[in-house]
């Protein structure tokens, strides 16, 4: 497996981390294990998109935010890990900021998890909960955050 190269193959470059927006820091390892904080669909340190997901962003949106959302959870991986081959994606939980009435938060958080099966194969296979919230920070429509383990 060459996860590198299959994001190459995607058009997704791996860039800096996300810098955190409060008190935390955006991986840690434990061992083995690996804890990817909430991942915002920033670019270049910065939301494209704004609002709730079935009003002000639509499904289709959301779903390029929640895979951009998995980008920088790979950025954040490689900055603890540094090899991604030696990586198995345990556990994604996405979060949809939701309109009354909108419950396709699966589909939304399946940007990420379709990006880390293309990108990591059989090892990005997860387990994974898509839940809906009133709010997200910064006002983001969606957000990601994923359990690794090292291989």
């Amino acid at each position: 497996m060459k996860v590198e190269e299959n994001l190459k193959q995607l058009g997704i470059e791996i860039s800096e981390v996300a810098k955190p927006v409060a008190a935390y820091v955006p991986a840690v390892r434990a061992g083995e294990w690996v804890y990817i904080s909430g991942q915002l669909p920033f670019r270049q340190g910065k939301l494209a998109k704004f609002g709730k997901v079935g009003s002000d962003v639509s499904a289709e949106e959301a779903y390029q935010e929640a895979k951009q959302c998995g980008v920088n959870c790979i950025a954040a991986l490689k900055s603890v890990v540094g090899d991604l081959d030696k990586v198995r994606i345990v556990k994604v939980t996405g979060f949809v900021a939701s309109a009354a009435g909108f419950n396709d938060q699966p589909k939304v958080v399946n940007g990420a998890s379709e990006l880390f099966a293309k990108a990591f194969g059989d090892a990005g296979l997860h387990a994974r909960a898509a839940v809906g919230v009133a709010e997200l920070p910064l006002n983001a429509c969606c957000e990601v955050e994923l359990i690794a383990l090292v291989q």
